[in-house]
């Protein structure tokens, strides 16, 4: 008996580190929460890339920055809040609080604004500028396909009524649409009208995820088995220029694409976050054991392949002082001509005054956001090992003190984790 109590307490007593570090952890998340929640969320639900002037519709229609939109504080809405959103369901799910609900609900709205501020049916704006409604005229396959992750989340879960419902599933059934006609390319508005950014039927890893993913979120919002059908053909296609099956690239992982993609592990991470939430989704709901284990590889290859980012956040110091310039925008990105294609558009982007930018978004962007998207990738791929080693990541930041809102990913990582029993 007495064996059996030393025991019972010796157990105790080595849980009792892991209780505190946990604590600390959903601490730290709470902070992160806050601050996201405090200054990078817009009145609509949607997430700002960072705190600054809003672009006009002046600004929008001559383009401004430049016509992709990068580099403004609304570059990024769809991709950010999709993810975000993904991760705000668990959120509810776990603390049953109505803010957490409500937040999740605005979040929703803020995508369905997105998909319904262009009369370009499909087209799903970066963000909405000073009038609410003004957006700039290139979308993305990077804004595209989170905008699918987080409306699918959002409408499995128990948060939306019943006409939500419904309202989702109208607008996935016409985005979805609109991709098959155009072979699924991304469509532009404005003056780029009738073009195209991006697609979702190339050769890479993360083409064959998120095709197969939208296909099949596409049949759980709508309920239509065509879309079913057609996932079902999409797994066993080779894609144009690869002898693989699609099912076959997914089982590589994002390392398939380390040579058209450079410095995926180093910068890149955060573009693989939503391919690595779409592939755990299919994962999850895949009833053919051999599909499933394929999906599975894919998913712990790509953990294993950005767990050494998660350590990197130790290079980053909270006491920093660079410049982040890049909330003055329009001085720093302050050349402008008009731009007649997107080859244009990307070449104004590059034009910047490296003097008033300041190396602080770099800074960020390398110690803060690339450890946390990582983070997020392991978490994802089920590595139960690499759980302190994420929570450590989570606890390290002053979150209070951080330009851009993509430490958003933490809250990503930490909701990603099986939750504490």
């Amino acid at each position: 008996m007495f064996k059996q109590w030393m025991s019972l307490l010796v157990a105790a007593w080595l849980l009792v580190p892991l209780a505190v570090a946990n604590d600390l952890s959903a601490q730290a998340i709470d902070r992160a929460h806050a601050e996201i929640w405090r200054r990078f969320v817009d009145v609509h639900g949607i997430v700002r890339d960072f705190v600054g002037d809003l672009p006009t519709p002046e600004d929008c229609t001559l383009g401004r920055p430049n016509a992709i939109g990068w580099w403004s504080p609304i570059e990024n809405g769809p991709m950010f809040t999709g993810i975000y959103l993904n991760a705000m369901c668990e959120r509810f799910q776990r603390s049953g609080f109505s803010a957490d609900r409500e937040e999740a609900r605005r979040l929703a709205q803020g995508l369905l604004k997105c998909a319904s501020v262009s009369d370009v049916p499909g087209f799903v704006a970066r963000g909405v500028g000073s009038d609410g409604k003004c957006h700039y005229p290139l979308s993305s396959d990077d804004q595209m396909h989170p905008w699918f992750l987080g409306l699918h989340a959002y409408f499995k879960s128990d948060i939306p009524t019943d006409q939500e419902r419904r309202v989702i599933a109208a607008k996935v059934s016409e985005v979805a649409g609109v991709l098959q006609s155009t072979g699924w390319q991304v469509p532009c508005d404005g003056a780029f009208a009738g073009q195209y950014r991006g697609g979702f039927k190339g050769e890479l890893f993360r083409d064959a995820v998120r095709y197969l993913y939208i296909l099949h979120a596409t049949h759980e919002i709508t309920g239509d088995a065509s879309w079913l059908d057609r996932y079902r053909k999409a797994l066993n296609e080779c894609p144009e220029k690869s002898p693989q099956t699609r099912l076959e690239i997914c089982g590589e992982g994002y390392p398939r694409d380390r040579e058209a993609i450079k410095n995926i592990d180093k910068f890149q991470l955060w573009i693989y976050v939503g391919s690595q939430a779409g592939l755990a989704k299919l994962a999850a709901a895949e009833s053919e054991v051999f599909v499933r284990e394929a999906y599975c590889k894919g998913l712990a290859l790509n953990a294993q392949n950005a767990r050494p980012a998660v350590g990197t956040h130790v290079n980053f110091d909270n006491a920093d002082q660079k410049v982040f310039g890049n909330a003055n925008w329009r001085e720093v990105y302050s050349t402008w001509f008009p731009q007649s294609t997107q080859a244009e558009a990307k070449r104004l982007s590059e034009i910047s005054d490296s003097e008033k930018k300041g190396a602080r978004k770099s800074y960020e962007s390398l110690w803060v956001r690339n450890p946390l998207a990582g983070a997020v990738i392991v978490a994802l791929g089920g590595e139960e090992s690499a759980r302190e080693e994420i929570l450590k990541a989570i606890r390290h930041y002053d979150y209070g003190r951080l330009n851009m809102a993509e430490f958003f990913f933490a809250e990503c990582a930490y909701y990603a984790l099986p939750a504490m029993k």
